[in-house]
């Protein structure tokens, strides 16, 4: 046990430190980790760290896909569900035909199914690597929608072609009927199982009552959905996304003394698997590519135009894939909001990141076939996974944040207005509910003044007037600088009461995220 803590140490301290830093040298989080994993693994005096693949597949991924869906709108999915599946499956198919031929003309010593496998392998961009990036940046609505929800249905698509390709591998029959079949076959019961396991959950949030056991069994949701759709020889990936899905639709049923907690300890998870993942990524670079430039030129060579392919074949599907069909069908372009604006075609092109899902996938290959042969290509499907690995997260992912600003890409005014318009309404009903109440019971005058403060903010938000505006802004900074004021000292009492030995720590504790809950709306926590 104890020479597992200093790994651990090490691990945990790399993932607060690249948070910190990142942000400082304009490197997106992931990018930096997997350079810090890199850095490691190269390091002779560092023990060496491995994560099993099988263990990103089964541990890490289920959870950050299952939050994903959580964060997913459904209402922009639905909207723009032409352009996700477009990409969700009609580039993954691309992308599978243009490596494959690209790798069966570099490598002709490969049979042509280890060669779509390699395609197959590669043709899912990172949910956590978009996610991360894109999440940090200024992006419209259109564009995160349709991006964010590509990513989350391809890793599903992309892994389906992966155990299509890995049906012939293993069995060396090519049958379109046989194909077509299992594909039914796999994406039919996954869908059927995140359906059954999405249903559970919603049933276990409507009923149960404490953070901790809702987060315990919102945790074991995405296991179940991944294990159930396993075991009947299904794609675990899409029965974790749909049970997601399903889940997410009526999230208002948990417990509202529940909701912030539960959500907390998801970003909480979610930041720790997330890290662990891109650290994965960059520990195996060395590891399987080597460090012996004579013998990596030529996996080198083949990888960079492996990858090369994957960015272009990106960029060649995008431009057609965005404005033909709207330009086909007007009642398309209508639905979609008109035809998206150029700039954020270039930006959605340009958002193919693989990462630690591909590599996960290609190093949890079995080393033999059936008979005992070894597995054809095994090193250099690696070595192709890898070196794309590096050109997409390093070249790309490190330079969309130079790249929006470049574009001058902003969020949607129509989505500000939309949560405008949304804190207008909110207000507008719980001040006519005090207004209800005060008719009714007699109010003190701390209920009054509480209305005051919500009509400053509905004056704030609606107010057609300037100066009526400015003075109703004016009067909720007082109102913030005062409570601030109290909550400083109050923590500030609450801190010499713990020092003095006139109140225990663990009450401390409590009293302490007590007020501070009081005060959360001030930015203070």
């Amino acid at each position: 046990m104890a020479e597992l803590l200093p790994g651990l140490i090490a691990v945990l301290g790399l993932i607060g430190l690249a948070s910190i830093v990142a942000p400082r040298i304009g490197l997106p989080p992931p990018v930096l980790l997997a350079i810090a994993g890199i850095v490691w693994a190269l390091l002779p005096f560092l023990a060496p760290l491995e994560i099993e693949p099988r263990v990103v597949l089964s541990v890490f991924l289920p959870p950050l896909l299952y939050a994903e869906a959580w964060r997913t709108s459904w209402h922009d999915f639905r909207r723009w569900m032409r352009p996700i599946l477009s990409l969700a499956i009609g580039l993954v198919a691309f992308t599978i035909l243009c490596v494959g031929v690209i790798a069966k003309g570099l490598m002709p010593e490969l049979p042509w199914a280890v060669c779509f496998l390699i395609g197959a392998i590669l043709s899912p961009t990172d949910t956590v690597a978009v996610h991360g990036v894109l999440s940090r940046l200024r992006v419209p609505r259109r564009a995160t929608a349709i991006i964010g929800g590509e990513s989350l249905i391809n890793d599903a698509t992309g892994l389906l072609g992966v155990q299509l390709a890995m049906i012939v591998v293993l069995t060396g029959i090519f049958e379109v009927g046989a194909i077509a079949a299992n594909f039914a076959r796999i994406a039919g019961l996954g869908i059927a199982s995140g359906v059954a396991v999405g249903l559970l959950a919603v049933a276990l949030n409507a009923r149960l009552r404490g953070t901790a056991v809702l987060f315990v069994f919102s945790l074991f949701a995405p296991y179940l959905a991944f294990l159930v759709a396993d075991a009947v020889g299904a794609s675990g990936v899409l029965a974790v996304v749909v049970a997601g899905f399903v889940a997410s639709w009526r999230l208002d049923l948990i417990a509202p003394e529940s909701r912030v907690g539960l959500y907390d300890a998801w970003d909480v998870l979610t930041f720790i698997l997330n890290a662990l993942m891109f650290l994965f990524v960059g520990l195996e670079i060395p590891r399987r590519l080597g460090t012996d430039l004579t013998t990596m030129v030529g996996p080198l060579g083949t990888g960079l135009a492996i990858g090369a392919v994957v960015v272009l074949a990106r960029i060649v599907w995008f431009w057609p894939a965005a404005y033909l069909p709207l330009w086909l069908f007007p009642r398309l372009r209508i639905k979609e909001g008109g035809y998206p604006d150029p700039r954020a075609v270039v930006l959605a092109g340009w958002c193919g990141v693989r990462g630690a899902i591909s590599l996960a996938a290609a190093l949890a290959l079995p080393q033999t076939l059936p008979g005992g042969a070894p597995f054809p290509g095994l090193a250099e499907i690696e070595g192709a996974v890898l070196v794309t690995i590096v050109v997409t997260l390093i070249g790309q992912g490190s330079t969309l944040g130079v790249l929006v600003r470049w574009l001058r890409l902003r969020s949607d005014p129509t989505t500000e207005s939309e949560t405008r318009k949304a804190r207008e309404a909110m207000l507008a009903a719980g001040i006519a509910r005090l207004d209800e109440f005060c008719t009714q019971e007699s109010c003190p005058i701390a209920v009054y003044r509480y209305r005051d403060v919500m009509s400053d903010r509905l004056a704030e938000l609606s107010e057609l007037e300037e100066s009526e505006r400015k003075q109703a802004t004016r009067r909720l900074e007082v109102s913030r600088e005062v409570r601030r004021a109290v909550w400083q000292a109050e923590t500030a009492a609450l801190l010499r009461l713990r020092d003095t030995g006139e109140i225990n720590d663990r009450d401390h504790q409590n009293l302490q995220l007590e007020i501070d809950r009081e005060h959360a709306d001030l930015g203070v926590v």
